[in-house]
């Protein structure tokens, strides 16, 4: 098997980055969920909340975040950390410490997407923090993680897409992209859900080892184009997944698995690498 998509979501719920390769790190693909929006609450913003977010497009140059929209010219955000005072943020139940971004970028969303972001800012998480990974998967071990739903890594299959797909069109729908699932990691595989039964994925070579810890429950973003922030009815691919119970054991719409690195910190991850897998019941 090998890898046949990487990519990086540098800011939460913003669109993503196909990249080529990216260095591995403890907290997730480089780059990855470094930065998210929050409202006057302190509280995280998602496409859950708001699907306009899907709208703007994401870029990173050696020395800046380049945001983009249609209705703005776009806006370049200094990789460099800002200056300010540390803020106390939320991501579902955790409060991680992160950096507020300039006054300009709040700006910069509402002459992009509207009122409906006004009190919006944006943040970037505090490397000096750290936010663990919830321990109950880990099997006694630990990892961390910046602004994710909870897991440094998202991986997802090839074959698991097409059955969905095949599931969908049978059902009289239009079959869905890899990109309403935001997966870093794409392996090819020919057998559907067979991710569910890995417990680590290694390249060949040993550069690196990712553990697989547990299914990912997906939500209402997985209902939402991904180009066009476009909502269509019905509720699909959720209805289906759900249909299709992939995870017998588990209530609710399951695609994927949330994934810890063992091993290769600081090594590159490639398109093309092609990986040893270890499953469960092995």
């Amino acid at each position: 098997m090998q890898i046949t998509q990487l990519n990086i979501y540098p800011v939460k719920s913003l669109k993503g980055i196909s990249v080529t390769q990216s260095e591995l790190q403890e907290h997730g693909l480089a780059w990855d969920r470094r930065w998210m929006l929050v409202d006057a609450q302190q509280r995280f913003v998602t496409q859950r909340q708001l699907p306009a977010l899907a709208t703007v497009e994401v870029a990173l140059t050696d020395e800046y975040l380049v945001l983009s929209h249609p209705n703005v010219e776009p806006l370049s955000v200094p990789l460099a950390e800002p200056e300010g005072n540390l803020r106390l943020v939320s991501v579902w139940n955790d409060h991680c410490k992160a950096l507020p971004e300039s006054d300009e970028v709040s700006r910069w969303l509402v002459a992009a997407l509207g009122e409906q972001v006004q009190g919006f800012s944006m943040v970037r998480f505090a490397t000096e923090f750290t936010r663990a990974v919830e321990e109950d998967f880990l099997d006694g071990g630990a990892a961390h993680t910046y602004f994710s739903d909870g897991y440094p890594f998202l991986v997802a299959t090839t074959g698991s897409l097409d059955a969905l797909n095949q599931a969908l069109v049978a059902g009289g729908h239009a079959p869905v992209p890899m990109n309403r699932f935001r997966p870093n990691i794409v392996v090819e595989s020919d057998e559907a859900w067979a991710e569910d039964r890995w417990a680590t994925l290694t390249e060949q070579n040993g550069a690196f080892q990712l553990a697989l810890r547990k299914p990912c429950k997906r939500c209402k973003i997985t209902t939402i184009d991904q180009h066009t922030a476009a909502v269509p009815a019905p509720a699909e691919p959720l209805k289906t997944l759900i249909e299709l119970n992939t995870q017998p054991s588990l209530k609710g719409a399951h695609f994927g698995q949330n994934a810890t690195l063992l091993e290769g910190a600081g090594s590159v991850i490639r398109v093309g690498d092609r990986l040893a897998v270890a499953t469960r019941d092995a």
